[in-house]
């Protein structure tokens, strides 16, 4: 059976399968059957969208099969998936369901489904979905009212209360002294976050905060950063912030037109939650992604640095297992499990704003003492996907080069998840030595999958 459900649910170009409308109406069946039968009453749902222009009818489409199989469904409209993550355990629904395509463009769209915890859904209940579609896409779900459309009197009142939260989060923070230019990336957060950060008194020059329902993430957001760090210099602002199309995550750009990445951000609020005795463990998590740069900068700060796979699903296992105050993607998706399980982007620039306020430094000054190493990624086309410790020459060199790298350098052999490529990623002090050691693994695996 294909596996539909990814590490952020379920993507795809909005109308093909499977986000379809009879698809998407036999996920929101088989979700509220599952419900049904593990409560044994009427389960509540809650849904939420971004602004692309299939959110409505695909959000109607998985309320008219939940309704079906005797669910309840409200919903916030357009909110952040961190806002629907929290209205979930707020006001006590069993699963929260997000119509988003993240960072992607406007054709394409998505599901995912939160748990009050602010965990996503287990794969048990994602392969039991699976199975109702392949297996009984005609039969198991006869959808009762076509022209069903979610509950939404509240959406107004659920944004509010999702506000409301981040601002009493936060309730002592003045940024009456911040100039701030935001790009809301024309998706969740346009309307959220000006209101959002002027409860704090800041002086807000907002971008890209005019949804049309095509314009989500288009040479905008957290993808596209150009236009802010220009309007940051231009506006001599003192502080940059770039959501993406949900808003889940959040770049940033200092005083001096440079970006702040998730790993810097991680960097900054380790070494803040450090000096605070709040960083338990002395541990940040970490993907796979990470720059070495980071690791060898915590390290001089005896903090440790834990590497997971790619994806904020096995960043909070890890955050979880280890106790640890605070984790993240490089990508700008921070999570403070102490606060929510899930990544807020709004959460995460206002805990950053909170930093700077405490510490009386800039965004520049905050970054001292982390450096990104040079980078260089090779892709290789393969004609199969054989483990490489498993052939000989390509392990071999690959040592080779881990040692020559020592600590101050990082090689990272994967294959493509969607396409027959082999990926050598490497990090290294010099740009040139490391560009020609992936060249040369990159022929040494050419040479033998290619």
């Amino acid at each position: 059976m294909k596996k539909l459900f990814g590490t952020d649910g379920i993507r795809a170009e909005a109308g093909e399968f499977p986000l379809d409308e009879k698809t998407i109406e036999i996920i929101g069946g088989s979700l509220a059957r599952q419900f049904c039968e593990k409560l044994g009453r009427q389960p509540q749902f809650i849904t939420g969208r971004d602004t692309r222009e299939s959110g409505a009818w695909i959000e109607n489409a998985f309320c008219r099969g939940a309704v079906s199989a005797d669910a309840n469904c409200e919903s916030a409209e357009v909110i952040t998936t961190p806002g629907v993550a929290f209205l979930t355990k707020k006001f006590d629904f069993d699963a929260g369901i997000v119509i988003s395509a993240s960072h992607n463009p406007f054709q394409d769209n998505g599901i995912k489904i939160f748990l009050p915890t602010g965990k996503k859904i287990d794969e048990a209940i994602e392969r039991e979905i699976e199975k109702d579609i392949f297996q009984s896409p005609n039969s198991k779900f006869q959808i009762l009212n076509s022209e069903f459309e979610a509950e939404n009197s509240k959406a107004y009142c659920y944004q509010e209360s999702y506000l409301n939260y981040l601002a009493d989060e936060f309730k002592t923070l003045s940024l009456k002294h911040f100039k701030i230019v935001m790009d809301c990336a024309n998706g969740a957060a346009s309307n959220l976050a000006p209101t959002l950060f002027q409860k704090f008194g800041a002086d807000i020059t907002a971008i890209n905060c005019q949804p049309d329902a095509r314009n989500i993430n288009e040479n905008c957001g957290s993808l596209h950063l150009e236009k802010l760090q220009k309007k940051v210099l231009d506006e001599n602002a003192n502080f940059g912030v770039a959501f993406d199309g949900d808003a889940d995550r959040s770049l940033f750009v200092d005083e001096k037109g440079n970006l702040v990445d998730g790993d810097a951000v991680l960097w900054i609020m380790a070494n803040h939650l450090n000096n605070q005795g709040k960083l338990n463990n002395q541990t940040v998590v970490a993907t796979v992604m990470s720059n070495i740069g980071l690791e060898v900068a915590l390290d001089k700060q005896n903090i440790k640095l834990l590497r997971t796979a790619v994806g904020d699903k096995y960043v909070l296992q890890k955050l979880i297992e280890t106790n640890s105050a605070v984790g993240g993607e490089q990508s700008g998706h921070i999570i403070f499990p102490q606060q929510s399980l899930v990544g807020d982007g709004m959460f995460t620039a206002l805990r950053l704003l909170e930093a700077l306020s405490e510490n009386g430094k800039s965004l520049s000054e905050m970054t001292d003492g982390y450096t990104q190493f040079p980078q260089i990624l090779v892709n290789v086309k393969v004609r199969e996907k054989l483990p490489f410790e498993d052939v000989v020459e390509i392990a071999e060199n690959a040592k080779k080069i881990e040692v020559e790298l020592g600590t101050q350098g990082r090689l990272l052999l994967r294959y493509s998840g969607t396409e027959n490529l082999a990926r050598v990623m490497i990090e290294g002090e010099n740009q040139t030595k490391i560009e020609a050691q992936a060249n040369y693994l990159a022929e040494i695996i050419k040479r033998n999958l290619g």
